[in-house]
């Protein structure tokens, strides 16, 4: 789903949106290294599992600051470029045509010195989880400040027709030091609302709006 994003090419007055480059491995650990290095990919690197059955695993996040370290991983899993962002995460959840948008707390920054220092890898469990809220932290402005609703808008219409889905969520960062370049680092089909405020009223007015559109089609 990230490559019909990265395929969009996004960008307007209010900001340009990619996807941090990444690389799926399917199996075999000891190749990681060698398949890293022919795609170049700059470390660190962030390995996500592919498994998505709500589980803890399915959750876990790991960072590999080094290269040969890699083989410790176990596939499958999709290991994405670390793109810096102040630790902080806007969660957009997408239902028909309403936009909710969440921040949470995230990986935390890595310097030149951390990398350089740093070796092996590190594992963050759920990170994102409703519990590492950030909507009421004392945030830096350039760090916490929402992306623009016009560019959120306009990409949301844009997915809705390539992915043919209508509930569904983004993890959007915003680039450390920039006001306008984001990055979608995951996209999530019929994710769990719970975690989204107000879903209660948005989630019922997308079914009633939903049925009656069914209604009106069924009636004409």
């Amino acid at each position: 789903m990230l490559q019909a994003v990265a395929e969009l090419n996004f960008s307007d007055s209010y900001g340009k949106v990619g996807v941090p480059r990444q690389l799926v491995i399917k199996k075999d650990a000891s190749t990681i290294p060698e398949l890293v290095n022919r795609a170049g990919l700059n470390l660190p690197l962030v390995a996500k599992p592919l498994v998505a059955d709500g589980s803890a695993k399915s959750h876990e996040l790991s960072l590999a600051y080094e290269r040969y370290s890699l083989q410790k991983l176990e596939p499958p899993l999709v290991l994405q470029e670390f793109v810096n962002h102040g630790g902080v995460l806007f969660k957009v959840y997408i239902v028909g045509d309403a936009i909710k948008v969440v921040r949470r707390f995230s990986l935390p920054d890595v310097s030149k010195w951390e990398h350089s220092k740093d070796a092996g890898i590190y594992r963050f469990p759920r990170v994102s989880c409703a519990a590492a809220s950030a909507d009421d932290a004392d945030l830096d402005p350039r760090v916490g400040e929402l992306p623009p609703r016009p560019l959120l808008e306009k990409l949301a219409t844009e997915l809705r027709w390539r992915l043919g889905l209508r509930l569904f969520n983004l993890d959007m960062i915003r680039e450390y030091g920039t006001r306008d370049r984001f990055y979608v680092i995951d996209i999530n089909y019929f994710p769990g609302y719970g975690k989204m405020p107000e879903y209660e009223h948005i989630f019922t007015d997308f079914l009633l709006n939903l049925g009656h559109g069914k209604y009106k089609k069924k009636s004409g």
